[in-house]
């Protein structure tokens, strides 16, 4: 099966190779994300043995990245998930669907994401900033939102050397924090469990539903890369390798940084996070504690490094998805435009840029709980779904890379997507599926006025 491609659309430049890829992917996936999140992964169990939750989605992440490895090397194309979607259920009839649904939600969850990390960025920043105002963080989140969207505006070659410099720099950041937490690291304060910690009960399930969802969300970005696969060198063996490799590198520096911090400052003074102050930016309160404000305040500044790290590594990949859709014809065609210097889609990345902003102003949790709900069904699972279907209906589909051990790790993967889910609590759970409701719709009503599948004739059908 060949992927529907026109040669006279414009096309990107191939400048990623395998260092620049997996600097994007970790980039991405550390990020804030285990700066701020480990308050609300503590609080959604009441103690260290929330930590199973970071198990959970470690358990998730691993085969899901076997899925999205063999999918991008057999299709190194801009959009990622969208173009996977649109071959893997056929690109006229159910793919159109599915490439549809992708993108609505998409338009949800991606600029979620990326808010996430604005979000994180002002809680830190309020470390700083001590006597900060009500609109502090609206400020600081606007001003790092648009120079966010002008170090993107420009040629792919210039924003690899960005995209390292900006990898080396959370390097370093979280070494610091893991070297703190072996020489300081105190096993009663990390493995102080409250009386009843492990009895099982539907509470408990929930809980660690809860907790598994935030792991979840700190390993987003292992399939980065993927969304600008039109860009990548060599991709059969790039694409894979990155994404593995961020992926058992990063669980390993999750590990280190959660035992460490848990290991210096006490669960109990940050948990719950919705009532205590300081879990906006505990890793500085750890740094406070042990070395002074002035050594914390260095490690602020680092951690707001990591943090526009991996907004940037967000932004730049989420904004070819709307690209390759429009390109195609699956979006409005004015988000096909590149830049006729630059060779970049510009009002792509403006618009997902400028509406990753506007969702910064909702509260954290929020934010992490729809974005991850609204993807599960559409993305994660249709894409394990997706690679079944062209194992079995396209087997001289040319696979630089194949899963391990196939099918176990895609079965394994969607039993966790399943469970993460279905633990998301009836309100989310019922907005993800009225979203995805008034995106079938909304594509049936498109479809019929542009004569698409399923009310296509046959001659346009074939």
């Amino acid at each position: 099966m060949q992927t529907e491609e026109n040669h006279d659309q414009p096309h990107l430049q191939r400048h990623f190779g395998p260092l620049q890829a997996t600097a994007l992917n970790m980039s991405n996936m550390i990020g804030i994300g285990p700066f701020i999140t480990i308050p609300l992964l503590m609080s959604a169990m009441g103690g260290p043995q929330s930590l199973l939750g970071w198990l959970i989605a470690v358990i998730i992440v691993i085969p899901d990245g076997m899925v999205w490895s063999e999918l991008g090397a057999a299709m190194p194309g801009s959009g990622g998930s969208y173009l996977y979607l649109r071959e893997g259920f056929g690109s006229r009839t159910f793919g159109r669907l599915m490439a549809f649904l992708f993108i609505w939600q998409f338009i949800i969850s991606g600029p979620l994401e990326i808010a996430s990390g604005y979000i994180g960025f002002a809680s830190y920043f309020s470390y700083l900033w001590k006597d900060m105002p009500a609109y502090g963080t609206r400020l600081i989140v606007l001003v790092i939102g648009i120079i966010n969207i002008i170090l993107l505006y420009r040629q792919i070659r210039h924003i690899g050397r960005i995209t390292v410099s900006l990898w080396v720099g959370t390097m370093i950041t979280t070494g610091a924090v893991i070297m703190t937490g072996i020489f300081h690291f105190n096993p009663g304060i990390a493995f102080d469990f409250p009386p009843g910690s492990f009895n099982f009960s539907m509470g408990f399930l929930l809980g660690l539903g809860a907790a598994s969802r935030v792991g979840v969300y700190d390993y987003l970005g292992y399939y980065d890369i993927c969304y600008i696969g039109e860009e990548v060198r060599n991709p059969g063996r790039t694409i894979p390798r990155s994404i593995i490799i961020s992926v058992i590198a990063v669980a390993l520096i999750y590990f280190s940084i959660n035992l460490s911090i848990i290991g210096v400052v006490p669960w109990r003074e940050f948990v719950p996070a919705a009532e205590k102050p300081v879990s906006q930016f505990v890793v500085s309160l750890m740094m406070e504690r042990i070395y002074g404000p002035k050594v914390a305040s260095i490690l602020t500044v680092m951690i707001l490094w990591t943090a526009f790290g991996s907004v940037f590594a967000l932004l730049l990949g989420y904004s070819r998805i709307p690209f390759a859709a429009a390109r195609d014809g699956y979006f409005f065609k004015v988000f096909a435009r590149l830049h006729p210097r630059g060779g970049f889609p510009s009002v792509s990345l403006v618009t997902i840029g400028v509406i990753s902003i506007v969702c910064s102003f909702l509260p954290l949790g929020i934010v992490i709980d729809v974005l991850i709900a609204t993807r599960i069904i559409v993305q994660f699972i249709g894409q394990i779904f997706a690679l079944t279907l062209l194992r079995r209906r396209a087997p001289e589909m040319v696979r630089p890379y194949r899963m391990w051990l196939y099918p176990l790790p895609s079965l394994l993967a969607l039993f966790g997507w399943v469970f993460v889910f279905a633990t998301s609590g009836s309100k989310i759970i019922l907005f993800s599926l009225a979203a995805l409701g008034l995106g079938v719709l909304g594509y049936l009503g498109w479809a019929y006025r542009t004569s698409l599948w399923p009310f296509a004739t046959e001659s346009e059908q074939s």
